[in-house]
């Protein structure tokens, strides 16, 4: 069975919030909830000066003219959203029937995190700690930890390779604190 993947729809300009709303309806009434998870357009709040000097919340949309979509490709799912009005197309199909391309993890995950789709894990680590690898090639490995990125999330953990301590980097939920 397919996983669940993220992938971009084109909207008309503006259209973003009906397009979400359609497309939400459409799901709810063509029962697509095991094939379409989410629908999220990437907002942010920004605070803006005005001229008189007091400051106000405003709320900026990352990408106009984008919706995000969760979902499992299939031939119903990927009509669902195709044929839901206002929608254009989804990035990364050519179009003549060729399926969308998902977004990689590495890239949708720093967008969901500053719409605040999903929480950046909080870690209460320190150099010299050890961690238990959780992905990759290095899984269920134990490390020690060299260095610790709290902005961009990265850990750099010492990992033993070929009979000596090699450093590799990894993100936050690829370790595991509790060894």
């Amino acid at each position: 069975m397919d996983e669940k993947k993220w992938y971009i729809v084109q909207t008309y300009s503006g259209q973003e919030n009906s397009v979400k709303i359609n497309l939400e309806r459409r799901i709810e009434t063509m029962q697509m909830e095991d094939k379409i998870f989410q629908v999220v357009i990437p907002e942010e709040t920004v605070l803006e000066k005005k001229a008189d000097g007091t400051t106000k919340e405003k709320v900026n949309k990352i990408y106009p003219g984008y919706v995000f979509v969760e979902m499992i490709v299939t031939d119903d799912s990927w009509f669902v959203v195709r044929n839901t009005p206002g929608v254009t197309g989804f990035l990364g199909s050519s179009g003549g029937g060729t399926k969308p391309v998902p977004l990689p993890h590495d890239e949708i995950n720093p967008i969901l995190k500053r719409a605040g789709v999903i929480q950046t894990p909080k870690l209460d680590i320190e150099k010299g700690q050890k961690v238990r690898v959780t992905a990759g090639p290095f899984m269920n490995q134990v490390g020690t930890v060299e260095s610790v990125d709290h902005e961009k999330e990265i850990v750099t953990v010492l990992v033993e390779m070929f009979g000596r301590e090699t450093p590799k980097q990894l993100t936050f939920d690829e370790i595991d604190t509790t060894v």
